[in-house]
């Protein structure tokens, strides 16, 4: 297991963003040469009014105090995204309740159906990687967790790999809802992603930290 980061940030500090500093001097200097010959070329019957180059002048410095202020602004992201990696070390090894597929290897998966609670039955329904059902089975009408022990009608264990689950809830023989299970699954590695911090759950499913409704030791 590891805590990994993509793209790579150094742990506690950001490196300056010189390449994009010395761009912006370069082009600052460019201006006031241009500047300059501009001047130097008008006409001297109908010269440039000055405040038309103190517009130019400004201008340009406002461009360049907001390049600047971006660059401080993604050196801070990437400095708080780093910081948040080192935090949610502990969430490794630990199991996270989020809806996501759930890797079975024979060792019982427990769920959170969570189903309506005006509903008089509800019933998990065992998706394997492909989304094709492979199982069907009452659980109680309560926010209670229930574990998935993965064995088929005939008591031999459904095969290793990724399953996901639905509950299906109904009143009077009628649907009256249909969501994703959230389940626990441990967490083998914390990713700085896309902006967000994603756990890597145990078979490779991913979820946004933010996802995560629960956390826990793992079972002895």
């Amino acid at each position: 297991m590891e805590i990994g980061q993509s793209p790579s940030v150094g742990p506690t500090s950001v490196a300056p963003p010189t390449q994009t500093t010395s761009k912006i001097s370069s082009d600052f200097e460019t201006f006031l040469r241009m500047l300059t010959v501009q001047m130097q070329n008008q006409d001297p019957l109908n010269p440039v009014d000055s405040s038309d180059y103190a517009v130019q002048l400004a201008t340009f410095s406002g461009v360049e105090q907001a390049v600047r202020t971006n660059d401080l602004l993604t050196a801070l992201t990437a400095q708080m995204n780093s910081s948040g990696l080192a935090e949610m070390a502990a969430w490794v090894g630990k199991e996270a309740r989020a809806v996501a597929p759930a890797y079975f290897d024979g060792t019982p998966i427990t769920l959170s159906p969570n189903p309506a609670l005006i509903a008089d039955r509800a019933e998990v329904v065992v998706r394997d990687r492909s989304g094709a059902e492979v199982q069907r089975f009452d659980v109680p009408v309560s926010a209670e967790p229930v574990e998935w022990a993965g064995v088929g009608p005939g008591g031999y264990p459904f095969s290793n790999g990724m399953y996901s689950f639905e509950v299906i809830s109904s009143s009077n023989g009628e649907v009256i809802m249909q969501d994703a299970v959230e389940v626990y699954s441990t967490v083998t590695e914390v990713r700085a992603q896309g902006g967000q911090t994603m756990l890597i759950l145990r078979g490779g499913a991913a979820v946004a930290s933010s996802q995560v409704s629960a956390l826990r030791d793992p079972a002895a």
